[in-house]
């Protein structure tokens, strides 16, 4: 069959996906004709790429054993056409998050790696958007190599190469994120229905207070780069003012939010006021509301998916105090606050 026998309906089929994905095949199928067709890089460029963007050797080996081959595998290949031509034109555009979930188990290696394929063609689309706003080439390929680092934690919740959070790494592949040392920025607004005034940190600190839906960078903490260092995260700020000032002016940034299961106010009563997470949480104002955030800490401490108590590490202060938390029958919040810039 060629490609332009598919539509939504039959790769659906063919391929045994649920009735979950039939928005998400619709909205691709609305895209209509694609120009030009996407292209995946040259076999013998992939390694050198793989290793730029952080991959390490082992997902390598899985990631070009499953290269998908346009007449082998026609219905992915129209999937992975629209997935490029989608992320493509929302390039550079905030706001607009895409709606992409991981592919069912059943479709193997190509489906676990599907996302990698189209983050990989949309590599010159990005590269050249950063260079047409002068990006510098060392924040265009830090901020690109969190793909490898996902890959990877990948590989150690699973134990394969894969990504189980596609939508993640959209932000970095049009444009929007960007890691400016230790921490990542994303060009963002507060949340509209934020309770703003309902400090919880830092009550004694007069500076200007945002108003609901005002422009802000969304903080984000990468899992390399070391330990969450107060000298770092300064020195991440001080360069995320002049980076988004100078290559977004249009859009002013006064304000900084985060939402996290590192700014949970109970982790104080398990770690030191010197710690480096005590001391990051104490950067920002929380907002009254919490969620349970026991499958962050889990999934972020830990890397497990579902765990029982008894099997966990307790190598470190903090994994210690996670599982005597969590034995005491309480839970972690994730919790949301703000910053001024």
């Amino acid at each position: 069959m060629f490609l332009r026998d598919f539509d939504a309906a039959s790769v659906g089929m063919r391929l045994g996906l649920s009735k979950d994905f039939d928005s998400w095949l619709g909205a691709l199928e609305s895209i209509g004709p694609l120009s030009p067709p996407v292209r995946l890089p040259r076999m013998q460029d992939v390694g050198d790429l793989l290793a730029r963007l952080g991959v390490s050797p082992a997902d390598a080996i899985e990631i070009i054993d499953a290269w998908p081959i346009p007449d082998q595998a026609p219905e992915m290949w129209w999937l992975l056409q629209r997935c490029h031509q989608q992320l493509v034109a929302q390039m550079g555009k905030p706001y607009q998050p895409l709606r992409w979930q991981p592919l069912p188990p059943h479709l193997g290696a190509f489906g676990r790696l599907f996302y990698v394929y189209v983050f990989l063609s949309t590599i010159p689309t990005v590269r050249q958007w950063h260079q047409e706003h002068d990006i510098a080439d060392d924040v265009s390929w830090a901020t690109l190599a969190d793909l490898g680092e996902h890959i990877a934690i990948h590989r150690r919740l699973f134990g394969t190469a894969g990504l189980d959070s596609p939508r993640w790494l959209t932000l970095h592949f049009r444009g929007v994120l960007y890691r400016l040392g230790r921490l990542q920025f994303e060009r963002s607004r507060l949340p509209a229905q934020w309770p703003l005034y309902n400090d919880s940190i830092n009550n004694d600190v007069p500076e200007p207070r945002p108003n609901p839906g005002a422009p802000a960078l969304a903080v984000h903490i990468p899992e390399s780069g070391g330990p969450l260092e107060p000298d770092a995260c300064s020195e991440s700020f001080a360069q995320a003012r002049d980076f988004f000032a100078r290559h977004f002016p249009e859009e002013e940034y006064h304000f900084g939010c985060c939402g996290s299961w590192l700014l949970d106010p109970q982790l104080a009563d398990y770690l030191p006021r010197t710690s480096n997470i005590v001391r990051f949480q104490r950067r920002f104002h929380l907002v009254s509301e919490s969620t349970n955030g026991d499958q962050e800490v889990m999934r972020f401490v830990f890397r497990r998916t579902a765990p029982s108590l008894d099997e966990l590490p307790q190598r470190t202060t903090l994994e210690r105090a996670i599982v005597e938390h969590l034995q005491a029958g309480k839970h972690w919040q994730f919790r949301s606050g703000w910053l001024a810039l």
